[in-house]
């Protein structure tokens, strides 16, 4: 079943229900400052049917030349939300359970079983999620990616694919 919406961009643009009403995963982008890395994250989530949430204030304007180039001719696939703050976020959406990615976290993105309805939360590209936001999610809810030593983080987009490409198979890529 497909319905028609306006998403964030101003177009107009499908949003495709997952079988059985279930929400389907959630991306959500905490004041992302980088527009390429929002675009690419915009043209995964089309080829995955992620939903895209981004929390402001934003580093960029939506209509950003370097958002829509990355994002390629995708943005018509994506049902992009913005949000005033994250607990605008969590009051509009009420995300079934959200994961928080941090370099600081302990327990891995392949330690947990991904469900449907769960939001996947990544901070600014150059300083990750405040402590505060990871304080106030229970420690099983925070999730890293795992990296060589003393390598500082990586990219959002490709941290981004790796969690939703992981969360999907677990799903049988449904």
């Amino acid at each position: 079943m497909q319905k028609t919406c306006q998403d964030s961009l101003g177009t107009e643009s499908a949003r495709i229900h997952p079988p059985h009403g279930r929400p389907p995963l959630a991306v959500v982008l905490y004041q992302p400052e980088i527009p390429p890395n929002t675009g690419n994250i915009i043209r995964l989530c089309a080829n995955t049917g992620a939903q895209l949430h981004l929390i402001e204030p934003l580093g960029f304007d939506l209509d950003d030349r370097q958002l829509r180039r990355a994002g390629l001719d995708y943005h018509e696939w994506v049902d992009v939300q913005t949000y005033v703050g994250l607990e605008d976020f969590m009051r509009r959406m009420r995300p079934a359970r959200v994961l928080a990615f941090s370099t600081r976290a302990e327990r891995r993105y392949t330690d947990i079983s991904y469900q449907p309805g769960d939001a996947l939360l990544f901070g600014p590209e150059t300083r990750g999620l405040p402590q505060d936001v990871l304080d106030s999610l229970p420690p099983e809810q925070r999730l890293t990616l795992p990296m060589r030593h003393g390598i500082r983080s990586l990219n959002l987009s490709n941290a981004v694919a790796i969690a939703v490409y992981e969360a999907w198979r677990q799903a049988d890529f449904t």
